[in-house]
């Protein structure tokens, strides 16, 4: 059986978000669900919308959310000396043609077509036939290089999401796939255009599965017919819909849509991302909150959405905070610490030393979406608090601060555990007759300046005893 070989070519135009990344996320998905190689190419032909920033955030994003590609970055702009062996080869073999018409030319002839309610499209003016005259050659002017599409028949394929398509050679004209020669070179061929580039590289880089965005249809039937010229078979396509945003439209940079890196910044868990994407567009039963290593064991083509995924912020948070309540938290604690660090905030020795601070994690997690959240809540810990003073005012009364007064004296001598200061609030609501929340929320209002937390002796004990005792008498 054949090995499977995925890719991901994005083209570093711009910031990658998250619609273009689940198309780098299910052809990793499928080869290591089929323990296949991932290869990543950078097309990066458009050199004057193309920055070495937009590759970096491209590098960074799938190395966050941990999809590690086995082979490349390769670069379409390293590869030129290839591309353009192969149009010498075609040339030499008859397969594609100079064709000398010019813009001018072109477009008047689309006038012409249009006028006459006829589909635009190059007319074969230059297509060597037997027994065809062409024109005189114009001097002076450099050819494009067109390939000598099939005529009659139709190009099939069984697409993985769309299903049987077929298109018939007569509506593809003769693509160009070389752009003019530069002026002073001897050479006929100029720069190789995207739709041949790709063929090229699927070819040489023996991809099995192309699975990429459906914006991507009209090219297949074209780049079938130039790789079937070269004597290859084509790959399996599946074509995904498109990812809409929350109003409908194309998710896009115009339109709202963030860079993949900013979700990492706001403290998403990658997995929650990952699996979030997955679900943008493929299932495996109802099954909503599944693990990456489910992911991989479940993965295949078969169950891909026919319909476009629409990104939903408030099911995001959703998904992320059940990966929260259930990350691991030596794991939280390193992002929280880097979170923290991002801040300025300098976190005492007693935190970084022990299960501290994953013990302050598990408590809190349940609560967070992200880790900014939880760096939110945990500061408490790490820096002096201050609750809203209408809330102060309102619970810290005058007939409960002698309370909060036997509470810090009997909380000096306490053993330093959640059951002894449990039973020190138990003691000191029994000595003053009042109820448990009298007590707990004016303490949780001095000493985590919030009203509410988890369970209060829990909190406490996570502190430090002079810090809780301090903030009791302040």
């Amino acid at each position: 059986m054949t090995q499977v070989r995925t890719r991901f070519a994005p083209s570093p135009t711009g910031f990658i978000h998250l619609g273009n990344i689940r198309s780098a996320l299910y052809p990793w998905a499928f080869a290591r669900a089929n323990q296949g190689v991932f290869i990543l190419r950078i097309e990066d032909t458009d050199e004057e919308r193309s920055s070495q920033a937009a590759v970096d955030v491209i590098l960074e994003g799938m190395q966050w959310l941990g999809l590690n590609h086995d082979e490349g970055p390769f670069y379409q702009m390293q590869r030129m000396d290839r591309y353009k062996q192969v149009v010498q080869e075609m040339l030499d073999k008859g397969l594609i043609y100079p064709c000398y018409m010019s813009s001018a030319e072109l477009d008047a002839l689309r006038e012409r077509q249009m006028a006459n309610k006829e589909k635009p499209r190059y007319d074969g003016t230059w297509r060597p036939e037997p027994g065809k005259t062409l024109p005189p050659v114009p001097a002076g002017v450099k050819p494009v290089l067109r390939f000598k599409n099939p005529q009659g028949g139709s190009v099939v394929w069984e697409d993985k999401v769309k299903g049987r398509i077929e298109i018939s050679n007569d509506e593809l004209d003769d693509l160009v796939i070389a752009r003019p020669a530069a002026e002073g070179s001897d050479s006929i061929v100029g720069t190789p255009t995207y739709n041949f580039c790709v063929v090229v590289d699927d070819m040489d880089m023996g991809i099995t599965h192309v699975i990429r965005g459906d914006d991507h249809v009209n090219n297949t039937p074209r780049q079938i017919n130039i790789l079937r010229a070269l004597g290859q078979e084509p790959p399996v396509y599946a074509h995904l819909p498109t990812v809409l945003n929350e109003q409908g439209e194309k998710m896009s940079k115009r339109h709202g849509a963030k860079a993949v890196t900013q979700y990492r910044d706001e403290g998403y868990l990658a997995d929650a991302i990952v699996n979030y994407l997955a679900r943008l567009g493929w299932s495996h039963g109802d099954d909503e909150i599944f693990s990456r290593a489910q992911l991989v064991e479940w993965f295949n083509l078969d169950h891909l959405g026919k319909s476009a995924g629409q990104f939903d912020e408030a099911k995001l948070r959703w998904v992320a905070q059940q990966h929260m309540k259930t990350a691991d938290d030596a794991l939280l604690a390193k992002l929280v610490s880097e979170q923290w660090a991002q801040r300025g905030v300098a976190v005492p020795a007693s935190l970084q030393a022990g299960d501290k601070l994953q013990a302050m994690c598990a408590l809190f997690k349940d609560r967070c979406a992200t880790t900014v959240e939880l760096a939110d809540w945990l500061n408490m810990y790490v820096a002096s608090v201050a609750a809203p003073a209408e809330e102060l005012a309102a619970q810290v009364t005058d007939a409960v601060k002698p309370a909060i007064a036997a509470l810090a004296t009997r909380l000096e001598t306490a053993a330093w555990d959640k059951a002894a200061i449990n039973q020190a609030i138990k003691d000191t609501i029994g000595e003053f007759g009042i109820k448990m929340p009298q007590l707990a929320i004016p303490v949780r209002l001095l000493v985590c300046g919030r009203a509410q937390t988890p369970s209060v002796d829990a909190v406490l004990a996570l502190f430090e005893r002079d810090a809780v005792i301090q903030r009791l008498r302040a």
